[in-house]
């Protein structure tokens, strides 16, 4: 799928990206949801189909707090508090850690929510806004969210069905 460059084509790629991710995760024995064999986002970690999830919610949860900030005309630590670009790994072991605290059905159902969220905020911002200037340096809000959202599912949904493979599930 291309990248999108406009609001229907943002929603639909993230609709589209997460309906085929949440079957694939939905189709997971809870008690595998928890062993480290997956290659983690950290070089040299591994990761469990949970800590995938809480990646994903924790980036949700990150765009979802931009927008708020933004929205109140707040100071965004881009991309998030005590965390440079260039240390992505260990926001993604904060991630896991946040999260560690709910069982699988939980973490889906809160990406679920959270994917809620995401669609109504960009179902309520109007498309110029999402696509017509810059939000954070030279990326458009409705870039920002596709980087955060769709990209990560897709990329989620190729490391999931690998290990479903190597497990013949």
């Amino acid at each position: 799928m291309p990248i999108p460059t406009n609001k229907s084509e943002l929603l639909l790629a993230i609709t589209d990206t997460y309906e085929k991710l949440k079957v694939d995760l939905g189709s997971i024995p809870s008690d595998l949801t928890n062993i480290k064999e997956l290659p983690g986002h950290a070089k040299n970690t591994t990761m469990t189909v949970s800590n995938v999830v809480a990646y994903l919610i924790g980036w949700g949860e990150l765009v979802l707090k931009w927008h708020a900030k933004k929205s109140n005309n707040e100071h965004v630590d881009f991309p998030e508090t005590g965390y440079k670009w260039n240390e992505l790994g260990q926001l993604a072991q904060k991630f896991y850690t946040d999260y560690d605290h709910l069982a699988y059905e939980q973490l889906l159902k809160h990406l679920d929510d959270t994917v809620g969220k995401l669609v109504s905020v960009i179902n309520d911002t109007p498309a110029e806004f999402l696509y017509g200037k810059p939000w954070y340096e030279k990326y458009t809000m409705g870039r920002m969210i596709q980087l955060n959202t769709s990209s990560p599912y897709k990329n989620a949904r190729t490391r999931i069905r690998k290990w479903k493979r190597s497990r013949s599930l």
